[in-house]
This record gives C-alpha cells, sequence and structure tokens, in this order.
C-alpha cells in the first residue's frame, strides 16, 4: 500500500513525463501584402473569386518544398489561417492597393455589387526548389465579356532558411501575381 509521500512523488513523476511529450505551441505565419506599382483604367469593381490551391498546400504546417517526389513540411511552422484564404485576402489587398480607383472585393465576402471583372486564380505550385528559390506556378483568368487566362512561373529568392525568410518570399511572390494581374486588368 502506497503511503501519502509516495503517492505524491508518483504523481508529480507522471505529471513531468506528461509535460514532457507534449510537444510545444506552432509558431503561426501569415502572408502580407507588399506594395507595387499603381495602375490606372482598371475596372471600377473587381470580383475575386475564392484561390483554387493544390491539395498538398492544404494543411496548417508550411510546405517548405515538393521537390524530388516528396513533401518537406515545417512540423511547428504553421498558416495563421487556411492557405486558400490567406492567399485570397492578400492578394485582394495587393490588388486594391495596385488598381488605383477600382475596388476589389472577395467572392465570398459580405460585399456582392455586379463587377466589371473577375478574377480567377489556380496555385498550382507554391514552395521552395532544389535551387533555393520559391517558385509560384498559378494559372489566372481574367473575366469581362469574354476572357483572357493566362499561365505564370514566378520564381522569387529566398533570403535563409528560416521559415520567416520564406514566408517572406512567398509574400513577394504574391505580390509579383498581382502585378502580373493588376496589369491586364488596367489593359481592358
Amino acid at each position: 500500500m502506497m503511503t501519502a509521500m509516495p503517492r505524491r512523488a508518483f504523481a508529480l513523476s507522471l505529471a513531468g513525463a506528461l509535460a514532457a511529450c507534449a510537444s510545444s505551441s506552432p509558431t503561426l505565419y501569415t502572408l502580407a501584402p507588399p506594395s507595387g506599382p499603381v495602375r490606372r483604367g482598371g475596372p471600377r469593381t473587381v470580383e475575386l473569386r475564392t484561390i483554387a490551391i493544390a491539395r498538398y498546400l492544404e494543411r496548417s504546417q508550411i510546405v517548405r518544398s515538393s521537390e524530388n517526389y516528396r513533401l518537406d513540411v515545417l512540423p511547428n511552422d504553421w498558416w495563421g489561417e487556411p492557405l486558400d484564404a490567406m492567399i485570397g485576402r492578400v492578394l485582394a489587398q495587393a490588388l486594391s492597393q495596385r488598381l488605383g480607383g477600382s475596388t476589389v472585393y472577395p467572392e465570398n465576402g459580405a460585399i456582392s455589387t455586379e463587377p466589371g471583372a473577375t478574377v480567377q486564380v489556380n496555385i498550382q505550385r507554391f514552395d521552395q526548389g532544389t535551387d533555393g528559390s520559391l517558385h509560384l506556378i498559378a494559372q489566372y483568368a481574367v473575366v469581362r465579356r469574354g476572357s483572357d487566362a493566362r499561365q505564370v512561373t514566378l520564381s522569387t529568392p529566398v533570403s535563409g532558411s528560416a521559415p520567416a525568410e520564406l514566408v517572406a518570399a512567398m509574400s513577394a511572390a504574391i505580390g509579383q501575381l498581382a502585378d502580373r494581374i493588376a496589369a491586364s486588368l488596367a489593359v481592358g
């Protein structure tokens, strides 16, 4: 039969063992919209449709790479919100900044009006390659009366190996994508 002292020691050691097994809280990251050149002549209203991303990116953890037939996932570095929603939010902010005189709103937001154009985006790749650069492969379509679909492949250097540096390069790539989309919108 255990006495009070050994029971207390057992309980403390059990609590310590359980605490050692618990992992630390993940570090959360978010993309930030970089500023870019302002273009005039875009439609008065632009609806940004829900962003479609490759299924391998649909996870809380940040995917560092998809090279060599395997995923390199950062186990304790997570996105602060679902990646497709975050890209949509950041891209809408970046397009709003780049298209002076245009109102850009997301399809699934509270605002709804007849858009002068809609933008549709598919993200096919969004991770770091073996060359050390961040690679963004996307398709986008600007739809007015007709449709203007384009493929874009962007490469952005990553300044180091820390997750924050990878996220900064991802933010820069979204800014480059916004530049391309804004140029297409300003043409019509």
